[in-house]
């Protein structure tokens, strides 16, 4: 069954915008990042309304880049880690689009890009809404002991990325903007981790699967893309995804990049195997991923974010840890690709 749908017309990047905390601001990153700031309530009442606020700022900041309204906007696919998608319900809530709602763990950028690149390619919309966040202190309140706990952390674990990204598909030609070629959908990967400190493990395979059969599907190398980029395996899962592919042939050692790995000092911040959570990908991507496409500096990039399909319910019950993610393929419009 394959995977891979490539676009004959393809859906341009019009517009993109990340807003980050105050961590991921201190980062090596931090200066592609739009929208920072020093409190990371974002003058919310509480942790849930600082998402859904990262949200409003990420969209209108996107459109405030290419000059289009909120009426040019077809619809919004979007979603983030809390239950119900609560972060999105509220933060896109008075904008009044018609709207998706996605769920793909830490992969939601690339399932929201996935969904809106489709719709637009195949003319029911001109110009779609691509979101996503997350907040360190709502997916800690979810998910993990409550801050105060103090408890210790492995070296596989990860850091919740603060941040929210947005991107505007769009139908509309222009020279300097960006493409996306096609997508890779990808299928779950279980192989039986059951740690939720070691999400990187749990993630790779699903990051492998998709990798691999987007290669294989339109007969390319990997050193084709400038990066092949996953979303937050961390320095654990990213070894694993490293091994995994070359096992297979495929040796992405000279052009692999994970945003986990990059968005913060990891040694200096404290962030252990790295950064996760949906705005990981996603504030990386639209902040230091699409400066390099738009600069020429890249001329391809397969963007992988990834993700833990787990839930306290399944944990507790002693379930395994599901994963999956997508393929996202960008390119420069001066690309000329296969």
């Amino acid at each position: 069954m394959r995977q891979t749908i490539l676009f004959d017309k393809k859906p341009v990047l019009a517009g993109w915008a990340s807003v980050a905390g105050k961590k991921e601001s201190e980062g090596p990153l931090g200066s592609y990042f739009d929208i920072t700031t020093d409190d990371d309530t974002f003058s919310g009442k509480n942790w849930e309304q600082a998402e859904s606020r990262m949200q409003t700022a990420a969209v209108d900041t996107a459109l405030s880049k290419c000059a289009y309204t909120k009426e040019d906007i077809g619809a919004i696919v979007a979603g983030d880690l809390l239950g119900q998608l609560m972060a999105t319900s509220f933060g896109i809530s008075e904008m009044q689009f018609p709207f998706l709602g996605v769920y793909g763990a830490c992969s939601t950028m690339g399932e929201s890009m996935a969904v809106a690149s489709m719709l637009v390619a195949a003319g029911f919309r001109d110009n779609v809404i691509a979101l996503t966040s997350s907040h360190f202190a709502t997916a800690e309140k979810q998910f993990r002991f409550p801050l105060g706990y103090g408890n210790q952390r492995p070296y596989s674990a990860t850091t919740t990325v603060t941040g929210s990204g947005a991107v505007i598909i769009s139908s509309e030609y222009k020279q300097s903007d960006i493409c996306i070629e096609g997508v890779t959908i990808g299928k779950i990967e279980d192989y039986g981790i059951k740690d939720a400190n070691n999400m990187g493990a749990a993630m790779a395979p699903a990051a492998y699967s998709v990798i691999e059969a987007n290669l294989r599907e339109n007969d390319m190398k990997a050193c084709e893309y400038s990066r092949i980029i996953t979303g937050d395996l961390g320095k654990v899962g990213g070894k694993i995804l490293k091994d995994m592919l070359l096992h297979s042939g495929i040796d992405i050692e000279d052009n692999y990049m994970d945003c986990g790995m990059q968005i913060y000092n990891i040694e200096e911040q404290d962030a252990h195997s790295g950064g996760s959570g949906c705005g990981c990908a996603a504030i990386t991507l639209c902040g230091y991923i699409l400066d390099k496409l738009k600069s020429g500096e890249w001329e391809r990039v397969l963007f992988v974010p990834t993700g833990a399909l787990l839930s306290t319910v399944s944990l507790h019950e002693g379930n395994t840890i599901p994963a999956i993610a997508h393929g996202i393929m960008l390119s420069g419009m001066n690309h000329t690709g296969k």
